[in-house]
Parts: C-alpha cells; structure tokens; sequence
C-alpha cells in the first residue's frame, strides 16, 4: 500500500499532535527518527493505558518502517489503533503522518506495531481488564 493510500481522517482523532521543531533535527537536519519513536511511544503508552486502566510499560517495537521524513516546522499527528488485547498485553498499530507548516496535504511519514504489558503496584504484569 502507498503511503498516501489513507488518509489520516480515516483514523479518528490524533493521539498526539504537535511541531517538529529544530531542537528534534539530526545532524542532516532533518527531524531525528529517534524522536518520532519517543512521540510514537508517547502515544502508544497513553492508549495502552486507557484500555488497560492503569500503568503500562512498553516490551517491543517492531515492524517500524520510515516512510518520509519530516522536516522543521511541519505538524506532526499520531494516531493509535489497538491491534489486540491480550490477557497482560496490548498490541498497539501507530501511525505518524505530516502536514507542511503552510499547507494542507498530509502525508503518512512513519509507522510502527508498540506492544505494552499492563504493570500493577508490584511492578509485574497484571491482567488487563476486560472492557
């Protein structure tokens, strides 16, 4: 699939919303993939804890692809959908997608599949709570 092939509306509201800002630039100076990551993780944990009900903690990444880069200035939304839920885990799709600072066309820049395992009082995995 392109990376243009959905467009952003098609998946609810952001998670997070934001402005890559020179301070996130690699020495190339295009914002650093890293710091998407952390923006990814951000979001997904804030899922992950809402359907969990409590804390969580991030156990993998995988299947991160960089699609585009993104550059300073542009607005940077990331939207989250739960792929599973399950008995202490929660697999998480993300997406982040970009919009030039003085433009409305938006472009899928970055995607990745966060999975997280709800943490309890004791610091160890906890069933996640049915819905």
């Amino acid at each position: 699939m392109l990376a243009e092939a959905v467009q952003p509306q098609d998946r609810g509201a952001p998670v997070i919303r934001t402005i890559a800002m020179p301070s996130d630039t690699n020495p190339a100076g295009d914002i650093f993939g890293g710091w998407l990551m952390a923006q990814m993780d951000l979001a997904a944990g804030n899922v992950a804890a809402r359907r969990a009900r409590g804390r969580c903690a991030t156990i993998s990444v995988e299947a991160m692809t960089f699609h585009h880069p993104v550059f300073v200035g542009d607005e940077v939304s990331i939207y989250a959908q739960i792929l599973k839920v399950g008995r202490t885990s929660i697999r998480i799709h993300v997406e982040v997608w970009r919009r030039e600072r003085e433009s409305e066309t938006t472009r899928k820049v970055t995607e990745g599949i966060f999975t997280f395992v709800a943490i309890g009082p004791d610091r160890r995995p906890r069933v996640v709570p049915a819905m």
